[in-house]
């Protein structure tokens, strides 16, 4: 009897603990999402400092070369969309796609095609930006956690929606290649190439397709009329 008692005041100290409470976890995603964030500034300025993997910023990097932020954009979001719900309903935040992809790599590529630039040419600025998009990150999360999952046993298709940013991010590749086919032969071989060896190699094929047209682009570049 006693040490289901101890158990129950166990449980109750928890919930009140900093590392465990709900009102805590947006700080920890702000602090996580001004680095991120911070880190693609320095990329943008310096080209070294992004959080991601080189396919990922490549989709960036081809935006930044004057290719658009589309890709950048689309991946990134459908990356930061998919992982909110899914840390919602499931309790695990994917670091890598949520932040990383999609604060890091897809709110940078919409607020360049926005023609807003600021956050990511001052160092201060995007670390504000970053810990700002966090705690609405965070807050998001917890709140949707509460409304479903905390008044319910159920998932609400949480077994879905996980994943659902992979999968979004696999019709970017096809499309990419499809619009570097239709620059020049070269370009669009040079695609197809990298795309064939990020298949191979598991890794997103949207990334391989950009840095294949882009090394065959600076070989065999489009003369400008």
């Amino acid at each position: 009897m006693s040490s289901q008692t101890s158990g129950i005041v166990n449980e109750k100290d928890y919930s009140k603990n900093f590392w465990y409470a709900d009102w805590s976890f947006p700080i920890f995603v702000a602090l996580l999402s001004a680095g991120i964030f911070a880190g693609t500034h320095m990329y943008y300025v310096y080209k070294i400092g992004a959080f991601n993997d080189v396919a990922i910023v490549a989709m960036l990097e081809a935006g930044m070369q004057g290719a658009g932020y589309g890709a950048a954009a689309a991946f990134g979001a459908s990356f930061l969309f998919a992982r909110i719900l899914e840390g919602s309903l499931v309790g695990i935040l994917d670091i890598g796609g949520a932040l990383q992809t999609g604060i890091g790599i897809g709110i940078p590529a919409v607020l360049l095609a926005s023609g807003i630039t600021a956050p990511l040419e001052n160092f201060i600025l995007s670390l504000i930006t970053g810990a700002f998009l966090g705690i609405i990150v965070g807050y998001l999360i917890i709140g949707i956690r509460k409304f479903t999952v905390g008044q319910s046993n159920s998932t609400f298709g949480a077994d879905i929606m996980m994943g659902a940013g992979n999968a979004s991010g696999r019709f970017l590749g096809p499309l990419i290649v499809i619009s570097a086919c239709s620059a020049s032969i070269p370009i669009g071989f040079g695609s197809i190439i990298g795309a064939t060896i990020f298949y191979v190699w598991k890794k997103p094929v949207a990334g391989g397709a950009i840095l294949g047209a882009m090394l065959l682009g600076a070989i065999f570049p489009i003369p400008l009329e």
